[in-house]
């Protein structure tokens, strides 16, 4: 698909046409009683497009797992899940109007919050980052934390990124400033491992199956982890909820029903995963998916298990914490009032039957 917009910060100048929306694809009141499940399943078919910023990324995986276990289907509709290697290029798509749902960082609704963009978080489906920055083995003994960052290539999944912003506040605790080291697009997967392994970049913060693939082979090792709350926590001094699903907050309120089937759909599975071991849930996704090793892959599942959200909800607090941390570092928010309650709702998930 073609980027109709090169990055982020040229969005502030377009915006009669990100605010264009896609076709209306059924309107309607909110369900607020024990019949919205059922109501909903029932409604008039309804086709979005979600672009996801790496579907086979475990952080990623309840988008693949949700069309696998039919709960798509299950509320009439049709969901196409487009593969975008960055949720920053994913929330791009989302204000250019090419797509009506985004699956990415929720961060990213606040950064474009100050460009004056109103997009909304409906679903949060990790309570973590899920991520790691990963040292290469080789420059170990040099690296041993965020005061180490300054002068080092660092990569990360693309400019602008989700991993790109924890990168830089990471490096602001020890007051380095986003001037004094070289962020570096790399990818994830291969082309992550191929520029650890190349010297590429010194470190980089990436996700499963790649942080498992990595230390197996001895090319990297973790030096700050991110994969659960608590991890989170002792890392960034707060809860740093990050995939979520959010869309433009115009499209959401012309049309409530269909965001409210998505919200069943995505929060059935929430509590799927909560219920399945990670074996069954594994034995739901393509073999791709694997890398190659479907038993690394499970041994990364099975540490990663907690940051998955149990229910949807925006963790109390972190929308607040994550606004002090892009303070930090982000000149699209610094100096400026973000009204928080336009950037996540949990009246979707709430009502989700």
């Amino acid at each position: 698909m073609q980027r109709t917009i090169a990055t982020l910060g040229l969005i502030a100048t377009i915006v009669a046409a990100a605010c264009g929306g896609a076709t209306n694809t059924g309107g309607g009141a909110s369900p607020t009683n024990s019949a919205a499940g059922s109501a909903a399943a029932s409604a008039a078919p309804a086709t979005l497009t979600i672009m996801v910023g790496g579907l086979n990324k475990q952080i990623y995986l309840p988008n693949k797992l949700t069309e696998a276990l039919g709960y798509f289907k299950d509320q009439n509709l049709t969901v196409n899940l487009i593969d975008e290697p960055s949720g920053k290029d994913a929330t791009t798509a989302l204000i250019a109007g090419e797509v009506e749902g985004s699956s990415g960082s929720y961060d990213h609704t606040i950064d474009v919050a100050g460009l004056g963009k109103n997009l909304i978080e409906v679903v949060q489906l990790l309570r973590a980052p899920g991520e790691a920055e990963m040292v290469a083995t080789a420059k170990a003994n040099d690296i041993k934390g965020p005061a180490d960052f300054k002068g080092r290539k660092l990569g990360v999944t693309s400019i602008g990124s989700g991993t790109h912003g924890l990168t830089q506040y990471l490096a602001s605790t020890k007051g380095i400033t986003p001037d004094q080291f070289t962020p570096i697009a790399v990818g994830s997967g291969d082309t992550f491992i191929a520029a650890i392994k190349q010297g590429t970049i010194d470190a980089g913060m990436t996700t499963e199956p790649t942080i498992s693939r990595l230390l197996k082979t001895g090319d990297a090792k973790v030096l700050i982890d991110l994969r659960t709350p608590e991890l989170t926590r002792a890392a960034l001094g707060g809860d740093y909820p990050f995939i979520s699903i959010y869309m433009r907050a115009d499209w959401v309120a012309q049309n409530k029903s269909v965001v409210q089937r998505v919200a069943n759909a995505y929060v059935k599975t929430l509590k799927w995963i909560q219920t399945h071991t990670p074996q069954e849930i594994a034995d739901k996704l393509p073999a791709d998916y694997y890398a190659g090793d479907k038993d690394l892959y499970l041994t990364a599942l099975t540490g990663s298990m907690p940051m998955f959200s149990p229910d949807g909800k925006m963790p109390a607090g972190a929308p607040d914490f994550i606004l002090k941390v892009l303070q930090t570092y982000n000149n699209n928010v610094k100096g400026k009032t973000i009204d928080l309650s336009k950037t996540w709702t949990n009246e979707y998930v709430d009502a989700a039957k």
